[in-house]
Formats: C-alpha cells, sequence, structure tokens
C-alpha cells in the first residue's frame, strides 16, 4: 500500500526540489560567468586541492565527487585538455591513475573559490538562521548517509 505524502509534506517536497535545482543552477551559471567551468569541475578541483599532493586517484575521485567513472573520465580529459588537471600512471597500481591538480588549476580554484563561497552564502546560507541552517544540513546528511550505503549508489560510482 502507498503511503501518500501529506498536503504539507508535498509542499515540503515540491519546495525541495525547485530550491535545489534552483540554486545548482544558479552556482553553476555564476561559475561559468565568472570563470569558464562548470560547478562540476569546480568540485574536481577543490577535492583534488584537498588531497594529499593534490592528487587521487580516479576511483577515489569518482566517489568524492558521486560521479561515474566513466562520466569523470570524460570531465578529466577535459580538464587536463585546458592544462588545469594531468593524469598519471599511479606508482602503486599501475592499473589505475591519478588525477593531479596542475598550477594553472590551482590558480583557477583559487581565483573562483570566493565566487562560490560568495553564492553559497547569498542563495543559501545567509537566508536562513543558523538553527534552519543546521537543522537542513542534519538532515540532508541523514538522506546522503543512507543513500550512500545502498548498494546501488556503489554500483553507480563503478
Amino acid at each position: 500500500m502507498t503511503r501518500w505524502l501529506s498536503a504539507d509534506q508535498q509542499t515540503h517536497w515540491r519546495a525541495y526540489i525547485a530550491a535545489t535545482t534552483l540554486l545548482a543552477d544558479k552556482l553553476n551559471r555564476e561559475m561559468q560567468s565568472a570563470h569558464g567551468i562548470p560547478i562540476a569541475d569546480y568540485e574536481i578541483l577543490v577535492r583534488l586541492s584537498e588531497a594529499p599532493d593534490r592528487r587521487l586517484r580516479m576511483s577515489q575521485l569518482a566517489e568524492f565527487t558521486l560521479a561515474s567513472r566513466s562520466r569523470l573520465s570524460h570531465q578529466i580529459d577535459r580538464l587536463e585538455k585546458v592544462g588545469l588537471v594531468a593524469r598519471e600512471a599511479c606508482e602503486t597500481d599501475k592499473r589505475g591513475a591519478n588525477a593531479v591538480l596542475t598550477e594553472p588549476g590551482w590558480e583557477l580554484l583559487v581565483a573562483a573559490a570566493p565566487t562560490h563561497v560568495t553564492g553559497v552564502r547569498e542563495h543559501l546560507v545567509d537566508l536562513l538562521t543558523d538553527e534552519q541552517f543546521e537543522a537542513l544540513g542534519d538532515a540532508l546528511e541523514i538522506v546522503a548517509s543512507r543513500l550512500q550505503a545502498e548498494p546501488d549508489c556503489e554500483e553507480a560510482a563503478s
């Protein structure tokens, strides 16, 4: 038997869909306009910048960015062509490859980070009270943890 959403739940669900779609689109357009890269590529640069020696195995990077390995490979190809990332063979496993943040990639990230943070603050953080933002974070962490633990999530990142 289907447990339908109540009217209030339906309203909140639709608000979630609208807000997440509009927010992602707005942040992406701002990043594209100011720095010429999509937000998904920015996220790759961020993850690489946080890694030791600014390098990650491709499989780890796919996991961190919630991308399929195929999609990530295409993104890295694009980033490599413009010199923001380099792909190197993994020293410990010749079958694997590492993505490495280049100096131009680092410089772009440093320039783009204020744009991203300003957008996140303006379009989300500063619209909510500290308590609302904490509650939102807590709720979304529960959802993300549950979804990441499901077997099909692991298969999708492969």
